[in-house]
């Protein structure tokens, strides 16, 4: 540019020329991480202290965003060992952690059952108290169901946000859901724990009109709240039944042609996802965290003799995981429900395996599938202490060690799965066509075959089938196509 030339004269299209470059490189780039953005970005969406233009005091608004900054975890030991209390607290602090918040300090009270108004005494509301000052939490985080008025009782004097066990895990859930369905049953769930704790202050209390026509009783801010809630709620029940038609159809499916169905289900973080990925390459994140994935994924694979049956991930378990959750997931927990096999996986490297197990068969009960055919299947067998392995193969008759990490035992669990999948029922003996080569490949995928030979007439096979596959092939020996 000359000394006398205006600035403004610049070249327009040079500076376009740029920036069509830079916003070139910024979507190669963009477009080369797409593949790892599910998992980048859940580990780098963490809250950000400092931000929030929330008022400090809690009574001071009616509604307030979820917020897991800095957290005080509190406790109740009503029953059972210290070390049962100390692994409760532990699983508190990872659910903490996973929803995105630092555990600044943690408080366990011996009490024969939780104090009726604050849930903890009130010598330890005033130690908890002065926890949250020192250390600048913003929330304290109790180990179980509180009631409203405790809750309400523990905000006055606490003047911080307090959330129980299940607020908490609601929180991790509504963060990880991503299908229409599963963001439809969170929502669901929340709402219908939200719903007995709504509250109002000062004006929300009063009536919404006053003067000429809104005499009479009126209707107060928090009973439309109350109303809108519920309105939301059977729309939500609506779309998740629509939802869950799909989901049956499929499964009908599956029942019509009696393919095999085997449920992964086990305590949260214990491995399912991994053992579905090494089973059948689904590609399911796999994550070190609570509730890495809650939609389930079925996908079909065939066992060493070429029978077909599907596999099932499912949403993982906790100790006193919210009914509010069983209710709105039931559609996804009928894979459970459904199956003719559970594999209940298990982490082997936890301090209370035997806990877990408890706990999970509690839901699978709760869901009705407690009568179904179950191989316990301990993981982390890698890094598992020996002794706690050989105690728990030891309990569980119908268990295996394996590790999804390094394939160890792997062989051993698919062909204890393979040994407890449904057999048919029904003996065949036909001479069929080499034209029909898709009927002896049903044969094959569906049936167990005894023997099979060849002549020129086509494919002898001895085998046993289901009743479908029984009446097709009947039906075509009656008319002919098919000899015995």
């Amino acid at each position: 540019m000359s000394l006398g030339q205006d600035p403004l004269d610049i070249d327009i299209d040079q500076l376009l020329r740029e920036s069509a470059r830079a916003a070139a490189e910024y979507d190669s780039s963009e477009n080369q991480e797409s593949n790892q953005q599910d998992l980048q970005d859940r580990q780098a969406l963490r809250r950000v202290a400092g931000l929030s233009t929330e008022l400090q005091d809690v009574n001071d608004a009616e509604y307030r965003q979820l917020r897991l900054e800095k957290v005080v975890l509190v406790g109740v030991w009503t029953e059972g060992t210290a070390q049962d209390a100390e692994n409760s607290m532990k699983e508190l602090a990872a659910l903490a952690e996973t929803a995105g918040s630092e555990v600044m300090e943690g408080f366990v009270q011996r009490r024969d059952k939780p104090d009726p108004a604050t849930f903890i005494g009130s010598g330890k509301v005033e130690e908890v108290k002065q926890s949250v000052i020192a250390t600048g939490a913003d929330t304290v985080v109790c180990d179980g169901e509180l009631s409203p008025a405790q809750l309400r009782t523990l905000e006055s004097k606490l003047r911080v946000k307090v959330i129980d066990r299940t607020a908490l895990i609601l929180d991790i859930f509504a963060q990880h859901a991503k299908s229409r369905e599963g963001k439809a049953q969170v929502e669901l769930a929340q709402m219908s724990y939200m719903l007995p704790r709504l509250r109002g202050w000062g004006d929300s209390l009063s009536r919404q009109a006053g003067g000429i026509g809104g005499r009479g009783p009126g209707e107060t801010k928090i009973e439309t709240d109350r109303r809108r809630i519920n309105d939301k709620m059977a729309k939500l029940r609506k779309e998740i039944k629509e939802m869950k038609v799909a989901r049956d159809t499929k499964r009908q499916e599956r029942t019509k042609y009696n393919v095999p169905s085997v449920a992964i289900a086990g305590y949260t973080n214990a491995g399912k996802s991994s053992l579905m990925n090494r089973l059948t390459n689904a590609g399911v994140l796999v994550e070190n965290a609570l509730f890495a994935t809650l939609d389930p994924t079925v996908r079909q694979t065939k066992s060493s003799d070429g029978r077909i049956y599907t596999l099932a991930d499912t949403v993982g378990f906790v100790r006193h995981l919210p009914h509010q959750l069983i209710e709105a997931f039931k559609s996804t927990l009928e894979e459970v429900a459904a199956a003719d096999l559970i594999v209940h996986v298990v982490d082997g490297s936890h301090p209370d395996p035997q806990e877990q197990i408890r706990a999970v068969r509690e839901v699978i009960k709760d869901v009705g599938g407690g009568d179904i055919l179950e191989i316990i299947a301990i993981n982390k067998a890698d890094v598992a202490a020996p002794e706690v392995l050989m105690q728990l193969l030891r309990e569980e008759p119908n268990s295996f060690a394996f590790s999804a990490r390094t394939g160890f035992g792997l062989e051993t669990l698919i062909k204890a799965i393979e040994t407890s999948l449904p057999r048919p029922r029904v003996e065949i003996t036909a001479v069929i066509p080499f034209s029909r080569g898709d009927l002896v490949s049903a044969i094959h995928e569906r049936g167990e075959v005894l023997s099979e030979t060849y002549s020129e007439n086509g494919t002898r096979i001895h085998a046993m089938v289901d009743a479908h596959i029984a009446k097709r092939i009947e039906e075509m020996i009656e008319v002919g196509v098919l000899k015995t």
